[in-house]
């Protein structure tokens, strides 16, 4: 089983989500951010990158985040991440639409390029990971990506290609939502993406 490591802010939603919820028991360290540049990461396979996460402190860390991937180890970032720290990322803001699913014949606009990956084929599905987007990232040639909108900006991809290691990077932010009591969807895709980013085939 890999070891998930939680940059951990402290906010209300990320208390929630990884430190006194259901899915805490996934969690193998919580790394606080003002103590992060002097945490010793040795024991980890995974650091996750929680969405809402301080913008400062997150780019004050940007170097450690990237030597943690270039040790040939996982990063996961959850909700838009635009900035200049993430590897090849070419974020493009877009407009959320909280309410498309009012909409007559409702469309989430997504597609699953990525439906036959092991976290498709075996811990979610598209409507787990429905809910909202805030944007797209085109990113860089040999990418998979995993979960898109009808455009081909990718919502989720792997990213392995970039560093010695593996960023796992999605527009979608379930930990912001189910520490905010609300959106089910994103409880049913924690159900699934943290178990396989536990024991699946990445």
């Amino acid at each position: 089983m890999r070891k998930i490591g939680v940059l951990y802010g402290g906010s209300s939603q990320h208390s929630r989500t990884y430190k006194t919820g259901e899915f805490a028991k996934h969690i193998h360290r919580l790394l606080p951010i003002r103590e992060f540049a002097e945490a010793d990461l040795d024991s980890l396979d995974v650091l996750l990158i929680p969405s809402q996460t301080h913008l400062k402190l997150l780019e004050a860390n940007a170097a450690k985040i990237k030597a943690f991937a270039d040790s040939g180890r996982i990063v996961v970032t959850f909700g838009p991440q635009g900035f200049d720290w993430l590897p090849e990322h070419n974020w493009e803001f877009r407009p959320t639409n909280f309410w498309w699913w009012l909409e007559k014949d409702a469309d989430s606009g997504l597609a699953l390029p990525g439906h036959e990956h092991d976290l498709f084929q075996n811990y979610l599905t598209l409507g787990d990971a429905t809910w909202h987007q805030h944007g797209v990232y085109w990113p860089a040639e040999g990418c998979e990506t995993l979960i898109a909108t009808k455009d081909g900006g990718s919502v989720m991809y792997i990213d392995k290609v970039n560093t010695k290691g593996i960023w796992i990077n999605t527009t979608l932010d379930p930990d912001y939502h189910y520490g905010s009591y609300f959106m089910p969807a994103t409880e049913r895709f924690l159900r699934g993406f943290l178990p396989w980013l536990e024991e699946g085939k990445i």
